[in-house]
C-alpha cells in the first residue's frame, strides 16, 4: 500500500494507465480494418495482442527502472535532511550527476556546510560568553518579560540560592509596583528594581541591603524588534566598600575633632597671655604649660597617626630576632614598677612556663605594645588596685604560642563596647577621658597591628566594676 502513495508507484501507475489507453485505442481502430482487409484476421489479431502485452510489459518495466533511479537520489536527500534534523551537521550527499538531481546535491551540501559552520560559530561564542560569565567576580541573572531566570553565572546562582528563603519585609512606595503581582524567579530585593525597568525601561541603579550586607545592582533592559523581552542584572557585593567609605569618613571626623581640641586650648591660652590676663608669673607659666602639654598631645595623636597609616599600608620595617620572653618581661616589670609604687597599685609579673623564647619578633614593638596595655591600665585602675603580668607557652592546632595577659582590677570596659575598643579613635568611657592627657584613642589600633603584623592574635574580656583582661597570643616558630 506504501508504495502506490510513493511517488513512483504514481508515476508507474499513471503511465501504465496512458499505455493501456493507448493500446485499446489502436485495438479499437486497427481491428475492425484488419478483419476487412486481411483473409486470415485471426492471426493478426493474435500477433498485435502478443506485441501489445510485450510492449506493455517492457514500457512499464523501463519505467519503474527509471523512476526507481529517480527516486533513490531523493531519499538520500530526505535521508540526509533528517539526519541533519537530528543534529547531524556533518552529514553530506555523495551524488555525482549533471541533472537537477545533482545541482540539489550540491545546493544541499553547501547549505549544510553553511549551516554546520553557523552553528560551530553559534556554539563557539556561547562558550565564550560562558567563560566570561564563569570568570566575572559579579552576580548575572537574566531574566524574561514574565521574570523567570534565562541565563545566570555561578555567582547568581550562589546568590539565588542564598536568597531563596529570605523574608522581605520592605514597602515600595509608588504605585508603579503594584500594577504586575506575578514576578515569576526574580529574587524579593531585586523586584521592585525589576518592575521599574520593564515598565519604564532604561538602565535602573540601586544599592540593596540584604542579611547585614549591601548589593550595588544595575539593571538594564533586554530588547526584540524594539519591545522590552527580559532584563539583565548585574550585582555586586560592596559591602566591604561601603564599610570602608564609613570608616573614612569617621575617620576624616575623629582625626578632626581631636586635632581640633588641642588647638583649641592652644590658641585660647596664646589669646589669653597676648592679652595680658595672668596676672602673676605664676599663671602665665601655667597657661604655658598647658600649651606644652596640648602641643605634646597633638604631636603623639599625629604620630601615632603616621605610625598607623604606615603599619596599614605595610610599610613598617619589622627588625625581627630571637628574644627571651622571660627576660623581655621581667625588663617591662621593672619599667613599670616605679611608677606603680608612685600610684600605690599592686604590680605583678607571673611567669607559668619555665623557658619563653619567640624565634623571630620585633622586641621594639612588643615593647610598645605593652607599654601601651600596661599605659591604658594604669589610667583605669584606682589606688590600691592589682595589675597583673601574666607569661605563659600554650598550644593550639599543634602550633606553639607565648600567650601573654594584662589583667586590671580597674572600672571594667561596658559590654556594648568592648567589640569596638580595637577601632581607630574609639573610647569606651568619653565623658572620663576627656580629662585625661594621655590618650590619643590609637593605641589599642596599633597594639592590634603590631601583634598581627606578628601573626599574632589580641583579645579583651571584662567585667564592668571588677576590671579588664588583654590576651596576645605570638608562635614561637617563625611563619
Amino acid at each position: 500500500m506504501n508504495f502506490w502513495r510513493s511517488l513512483v508507484g504514481k508515476l508507474w501507475l499513471t503511465i501504465i494507465c496512458l499505455v493501456a489507453v493507448v493500446l485499446i485505442t489502436l485495438g479499437l481502430f486497427l481491428l475492425p480494418y484488419i478483419d476487412s482487409n486481411f483473409a486470415n484476421s485471426g492471426a493478426i489479431k493474435r500477433l498485435f495482442m502478443y506485441t501489445c502485452m510485450i510492449g506493455f510489459s517492457l514500457t512499464t518495466f523501463f519505467a519503474l527502472f527509471l523512476f526507481t533511479k529517480i527516486t533513490q537520489p531523493l531519499q538520500q536527500v530526505i535521508e540526509a535532511a533528517n539526519n541533519i534534523r537530528r543534529g547531524e551537521y556533518g552529514t553530506r550527499l555523495k551524488l555525482v550527476t549533471s541533472d537537477e538531481i545533482g545541482q540539489l546535491a550540491t545546493s544541499f551540501n553547501h547549505m549544510a556546510e553553511d549551516l554546520d559552520e553557523n552553528i560551530r560559530s553559534l556554539n563557539h561564542e556561547k562558550g565564550h560568553l560562558s567563560s566570561v560569565l564563569r570568570s566575572m567576580s559579579d552576580a548575572v541573572i537574566t531574566f524574561d518579560i514574565d521574570g523567570h531566570i534565562i541565563l545566570t553565572n555561578p555567582h547568581g546562582r550562589t546568590l539565588l540560592e542564598a536568597w531563596s528563603d529570605l523574608k522581605w519585609d520592605q514597602e515600595s512606595d509608588s504605585e508603579l509596583f503594584l500594577e504586575r503581582e506575578d514576578q515569576g524567579d526574580v529574587p524579593l530585593p531585586l523586584q521592585p528594581l525589576f518592575q521599574s525597568t520593564i515598565l519604564r525601561g532604561g538602565d535602573q541603579r540601586s544599592n540593596v541591603h540584604v542579611r547585614q550586607g549591601v548589593w550595588s545592582v544595575h539593571m538594564a533592559p533586554l530588547y526584540a524588534d524594539n519591545d522590552i523581552r527580559g532584563a539583565v542584572a548585574v550585582l555586586r557585593d560592596v559591602t566591604e566598600e561601603v564599610r570602608l567609605e564609613k570608616m573614612r569618613r569617621d575617620f576624616v571626623a575623629n582625626v578632626s575633632h581631636e586635632i581640633r581640641t588641642p588647638l583649641s586650648m592652644m590658641q585660647g591660652y596664646s589669646e589669653a597671655l597676648l592679652d595680658g590676663m595672668a596676672s602673676s608669673p605664676e599663671e602665665s607659666s601655667e597657661l604655658i604649660q598647658v600649651i606644652h602639654d596640648e602641643s605634646l598631645r597633638m604631636g603623639r595623636l599625629v604620630k601615632d597617626l603616621l605610625d598607623l597609616a604606615r603599619m596599614e599600608a605595610g610599610h613598617t620595617d619589622m627588625m625581627k630576632a630571637r628574644i627571651n620572653m622571660d627576660e623581655f618581661l621581667e625588663r617591662i616589670y621593672r619599667k613599670f614598677a616605679v611608677r606603680a609604687k608612685e600610684r600605690e597599685i599592686h604590680l605583678q609579673y607571673s611567669k607559668m612556663s619555665p623557658q619563653l623564647f619567640l624565634k623571630a619578633a620585633d622586641e621594639d614593638k612588643l615593647e610598645q605594645v605593652l607599654t601601651n596595655l600596661l599605659d591604658n591600665a594604669f589610667r583605669h585602675t584606682p589606688t590600691g588596685k592589682s595589675i597583673v603580668i601574666t607569661g605563659g607557652e600554650m598550644e593550639l592546632e599543634g602550633r606553639r604560642y607565648i600567650e601573654i595577659t594584662i589583667a586590671d582590677e580597674g572600672y571594667g570596659i561596658p559590654p556594648e563596647d568592648l567589640p569596638f575598643i580595637f577601632e581607630r579613635f574609639y573610647k569606651a568611657d568619653k565623658a572620663r577621658l576627656r580629662g585625661e592627657s594621655g590618650g590619643t584613642g590609637l593605641g589599642l589600633a596599633i597594639v592590634k597591628n603590631i601583634v598581627e603584623s606578628h601573626h599574632g592574635h589580641i583579645s579583651a574580656s571584662s567585667k564592668l566594676g571588677e576590671g579588664s583582661s588583654f590576651t596576645l597570643r605570638l608562635p614561637v616558630e617563625k611563619l
